[in-house]
């Protein structure tokens, strides 16, 4: 093995020097679809020793990238060709800036598209296309480019806000002769903060009879810590969806990710100091202008765009929650028993309530599926009704087992975010849940899925319609339209891409698919219907 990669170093096209220099990177998996445009960057994957998962659909590759990247913390890879293939991968693009995913997309693209016309793939001007969803999109027009323009985009995955970057790199580039890339420098990046901001934040919550801290995805990789922290002070705790598991499923001082329920301003007035870490508290979180506070409010981010717009007496704090984190824990924290568990017990009781009101039979179908999955369970969903519900209601043990596209909102994300998610986590359970309709922009992915030998339930919620949408259209007094298509068989369309299908027809039956189906040697669809809420056992 070392012998052919010294002879390899030696020169070979670039676009095979990619592929090494990812491996050597710590690249492991590459999502895509080749083409005649970047079929040099295929020539070294399978000699880099790197996996390589055909997605039927750039959309589909570039939710896997996404979904692998929310598995392990680290960059998901995709390739796309020149054109189509940049653009059809747009979309996952904007929904990992809009969550913050580490996402790194390398697309061939022409030589030149001013003087020649009428090229296959061209468009007016693809790089800016793609700036357009991303943290930056850049052309590599030589090897040393293209390996200064990859190793910034990994530095920068590990130390800055995870956003995803797009490389472009010309076909004849891709073609042409290189040296190999030169080897990684280290990277030592620990996160510090002055000693004396962590000592006047931790003084001010020992000072505070009903601390409030509202924990956010920035807050996940320091999870122990702020769990640790909340006790000692005696804080009560809001998570945002993409913080949710952080204080675990049952802490008696924790509100959940019941941020948007109208009611938690009141909680949220009762507060005598405000703690926001690593949370942008935006429309998708609190779905009203403004969070509600009356108390001071310190906020926590290591993105400055964040902590803009801040009101007259808040504190901004430019910090990594981990760092923060860790200062605070070096000080004496005092409770002072301001919050009363049973209160808030009873404020978690009633807003699940609500949400089971307001879209009826769902809750007690989590708890079916809850009660049926480990603890480990990654779940990704899609833009549907019945991943609304349980984002409110489903108490998470862990965080960051729970992924959702929150922020651009596309449909179509569950399945192939939840194979990138299976492939990082071979062995460990992972679930996708979607609705009827989204399931159908990304159904033919099922064929990956299939190919890979995944054991993923993916469990297909459906009310035969574009049901949110008709409950929006009824309270604006408009008569619902065009929010019922036919479906499909979808059984039948599972098993015609060789997955297995399930249809059960009450909870323990919907019990026992699940857990069948993260035994099986390949993806099973569980048909679900709003009969199972209203047959229970």
């Amino acid at each position: 093995m070392a012998e052919k990669s010294v002879e390899f170093r030696a020169q070979a096209p670039l676009g095979a020097q990619i592929s090494h220099m990812l491996k050597s990177r710590g690249v492991e998996v590459i999502f895509g679809i080749p083409g005649v445009h970047n079929q040099e960057m295929y020539r070294g994957i399978e000699e880099a020793g790197i996996t390589h998962v055909l997605a039927r659909h750039e959309q589909g590759a570039g939710f896997m990238a996404d979904g692998y990247a929310r598995a392990t913390g680290t960059p998901g890879v995709a390739y796309v060709i020149t054109g189509p293939g940049l653009c059809n991968i747009l979309t996952p693009l904007g929904q990992a800036w809009s969550d913050s995913v580490p996402v790194l997309v390398l697309s061939s693209c022409l030589d030149e598209t001013a003087a020649q016309q009428g090229q296959l793939h061209q468009m007016r001007d693809q790089r800016a296309a793609a700036a357009c969803v991303t943290e930056w999109s850049a052309e590599a027009r030589d090897a040393v480019s293209a390996y200064r323009l990859i190793d910034r985009a990994l530095v920068e995955f590990a130390t800055r806000r995870g956003r995803p970057r797009h490389i472009q790199v010309p076909i004849a580039a891709l073609e042409g002769m290189a040296e190999a890339a030169p080897a990684a420098v280290p990277l030592d990046h620990t996160p510090a903060l002055a000693a004396e901001v962590a000592a006047e934040v931790a003084e001010a919550l020992t000072h505070a009879r009903k601390p409030l801290i509202i924990l956010g995805g920035g807050a996940v990789k320091s999870a122990a810590d702020w769990r640790e922290i909340a006790t000692r002070l005696g804080a009560a705790t809001f998570t945002s969806y993409a913080g949710r598991g952080i204080m675990g499923a049952n802490a008696p001082l924790d509100f959940g990710a019941y941020l948007a329920r109208p009611d938690s301003v009141s909680v949220i007035g009762e507060a005598d100091l405000v703690l926001v870490v690593g949370s942008e508290l935006s429309q998708n979180d609190l779905w009203r202008p403004a969070l509600g506070h009356r108390a001071p409010l310190i906020r926590v981010d290591v993105d400055l765009d964040v902590l803009g717009g801040a009101m007259a007496g808040d504190r901004r704090i430019l910090a990594d929650a981990g760092a923060l984190a860790r200062g605070i824990l070096t000080h004496d924290l005092g409770s002072r028993g301001g919050w009363r568990p049973e209160e808030i017990t009873a404020a978690r009781a009633r807003w699940r309530a609500e949400s089971d009101a307001e879209r009826p039979g769902i809750a007690s179908i989590c708890d079916t599926l809850r009660a049926a999955l480990p603890e480990d369970t990654m779940i990704y969903s899609d833009m549907t009704q019945f991943a609304y519900v349980a984002k409110e209601v489903w108490p998470m043990a862990q965080p960051g087992h729970w992924h959702h596209p929150t922020g651009f909102g596309t449909l179509g994300y569950a399945l192939p975010a939840a194979i990138g998610g299976a492939m990082a986590r071979r062995g460990k359970p992972t679930v996708a849940i979607a609705g009827d309709y989204g399931f159908q922009y990304t159904v033919q992915e099922l064929g990956t899925a299939v190919e890979q030998g995944l054991a993923l339930p993916i469990l297909v919620w459906d009310n035969t319609k574009l049901k949110e949408i008709e409950d929006s259209m009824v309270r604006a007094q408009i008569a619902p339209n065009a929010v019922k298509a036919h479906n499909p068989d979808f059984c039948a369309l599972a098993r015609a891409y060789g997955a297995y299908a399930e249809a059960p027809q009450s909870a323990t039956a919907l019990q026992e698919a699940v857990q069948a189906a993260l035994r099986a040697d390949r993806p099973t669809l569980i048909h679900m219907t709003p009969v199972l809420s209203a047959r229970g056992q």
